[in-house]
């Protein structure tokens, strides 16, 4: 039995804080070591926490009531007598220390909410900004999301005259609602307790993500990280484990520029004929990138604080491609996370069905592209110089460390056997494996390394299916890449002027998901990077979801939860 806290302990890196170029290498061989470490002792971390937290607690409340904010917050008096949830331990992290414009801060801890990062005139400055928006827009709810571990939002809508004491106790939810295993076994997922799978967890929001929701009425929007009751960030959630291995790359002197294109489709409402169910693309041109629908949906996207680069048809009538515009640390994911949610209802308000997979039967595709900067965001690690298609030895390592970890890789982010159709679509031999491709500028290979652009230096992670959970994406791609870093095997990488990569086994992606589950149980490195408990569980789900397979594969191709 593996005690939650324990991991909890494990899985959390200690801040060392900025790295100097010459240290940076030797500090990225300890990163996965300090993994092991505490991040605080029990007795002092509990003390600081309190005290942090109650402190925070007593300003906001004490800013937040002071007259002059009566315009947006009418009833103050008895929405402070209103306390529906307990409070929670003061221990559990405060909300109120996101970053306060999503800005790239490297000094921070992304795994967990720093109590001392936001002064109390800060914090009410942050509340003060969202209740103006608010009350400008007349906003009846408020909604608090999270993702579940298949890239779904799951939400808990509050009255926005109770945001103020939700954003301070956090909302709280079944935990099944994010870990969706239905009637788990004691033999798949021992590792978690019956009661515990049935407890609830808390939802905290980062208020640098709230926005105003344009395709919903009078409703805003908070994205959440997800803790257990007594304040220990909940080890299967997708956004914690994306943030601690941002922490990590952070750790090693480097941060992450990333941005996701994603394919989709776009039809109308289904026509039953001859007792056949049919969904017919909402739009029969290739040229279709003007129709009123994208309008609203990349407009709405902007407003959401998603920027979108470009759209355009793909290659099938009704299929289009989005990619957005590349942004340090976890708001590529978010910005993917919030695209879920928003192409399904602006294709409802047009009475039209957005799915991430194909009327083949083949999922769309989900591609990473990214890069790696030094930690303060001003030198591309990956550029060897204008127009050259070359890596660096640093870009290099990173590519063998993908390489070497591809198979594993192909489990999270193509996490359905549906989604794994695409990688021998063009191949007409019975395989068990494909190999692993890349090279430069070869929109073919499962790795494209793009050294055109304004931001350099860039490599399209390939592998990945629209349908995959955005922050595993991220996360499952820097712990590989860490990996390369740090691993002997990078002295395949060569010198900085060879374009060769000199690999000890070629790489394969397993085309059955049943060998790709394997792949990953096997992988040590993505195992301790992502944490035990998440891959048990994940592994738990998906032979549980295998099991059920025959069930599923008529009926929930077009279901708006599996866009």
């Amino acid at each position: 039995m593996i005690d939650e806290g324990d991991l909890a302990q494990e899985d959390t890196a200690k801040d060392e804080g900025n790295v100097t170029e010459g240290s940076r290498m030797s500090k990225l061989r300890r990163a996965r070591r300090k993994v092991t470490k505490p991040h605080l002792c029990s007795t002092d971390g509990e003390e600081i926490a309190k005290a942090n937290s109650s402190e925070m607690s007593r300003n906001q409340i004490a800013d937040l009531s002071k007259p002059g904010s009566a315009e947006s917050w009418s009833s103050h008096s008895a929405k402070d007598a209103y306390h529906p949830t307990p409070v929670v331990k003061p221990s559990l992290p405060s909300a109120l220390a996101g970053a306060p414009d999503a800005e790239f801060n490297p000094n921070t801890d992304p795994t967990r909410y720093n109590a001392q990062s936001f002064n109390p005139p800060q914090l009410s400055a942050r509340m003060k900004h969202i209740k103006q928006e608010m009350a400008k827009n007349h906003l009846q709810f408020v909604r608090f999301e999270a993702t579940d571990l298949h890239g779904v939002s799951r939400s808990k809508s509050i009255p926005a005259q109770f945001f103020q004491e939700k954003v301070i106790h956090g909302v709280f939810m079944p935990r099944g609602y994010l870990e969706l295993m239905p009637n788990p076994k004691d033999n798949e997922v021992n590792h978690i307790r019956a009661t515990c799978f049935n407890s609830d967890i808390v939802l905290m929001p980062e208020l640098s993500t709230f926005r105003v929701l344009p395709w919903a009425e009078r409703t805003a929007r908070v994205i959440c990280d997800t803790f257990t009751v007594t304040g220990e960030p909940l080890l299967t959630s997708p956004r914690y484990i994306a943030k601690k291995q941002l922490r990590q790359l952070q750790d090693a002197g480097f941060c992450l520029l990333s941005a996701f294109i994603y394919d989709f489709c776009i039809f109308g409402v289904p026509e039953v004929i001859n007792s056949k169910t049919i969904s017919f693309p909402a739009s029969t041109l290739l040229s279709n990138h003007d129709q009123p629908f994208m309008q609203e949906l990349v407009e709405g996207l902007y407003q959401t604080g998603a920027n979108v680069e470009s759209f355009s048809s793909s290659t099938r009538p009704g299929q289009m491609e989005i990619c957005f515009l590349p942004e340090f640390g976890i708001s590529s994911a978010d910005n993917a996370f919030t695209l879920r949610t928003g192409l399904q209802e602006v294709a409802r308000r047009y009475n039209y069905i957005a799915s991430l997979v194909i009327e083949t039967g083949f999922c769309n595709s989900g591609i990473l592209s990214h890069s790696i900067w030094d930690v303060g965001g001003k030198t591309n690690m990956f550029c060897s110089g204008s127009g050259v298609e070359r890596l660096t030895l640093t870009g290099k390592k990173w590519l063998v460390g993908l390489l070497k970890h591809s198979a594993a890789l192909s489990c999270l982010m193509a996490p359905a056997v549906n989604c794994r159709k695409r990688y021998c679509k063009d191949s007409r031999d019975l395989k068990d494996s494909v190999p692993t491709t890349w090279g430069y500028n070869d929109n073919s290979c499962a790795l494209n390394i793009k050294c055109h652009g304004e931001k350099g230096t860039q490599i399209e992670n390939k592998l990945g299916s629209a349908t995959a959970n955005p922050y595993l994406v991220l996360a499952a791609t820097v712990a590989a890449g860490l990996d390369g870093l740090q691993s002997s095997d990078g002295a395949a990488a060569g010198s900085d002027e060879s374009q060769d990569l000199y690999q000890p086994e070629p790489s394969e992606i397993p085309l059955k998901m049943e060998d790709a589950l394997a792949a990953l149980e096997q992988d040590e490195c993505l195992k301790q990077a992502l944490g035990e408990t998440f891959i048990r569980y994940f592994v738990a789900m998906k032979k549980y979801e295998l099991e059920n397979e025959e069930t599923d594969a008529e009926g929930n191709k077009f279901l708006e939860y599996f866009i």
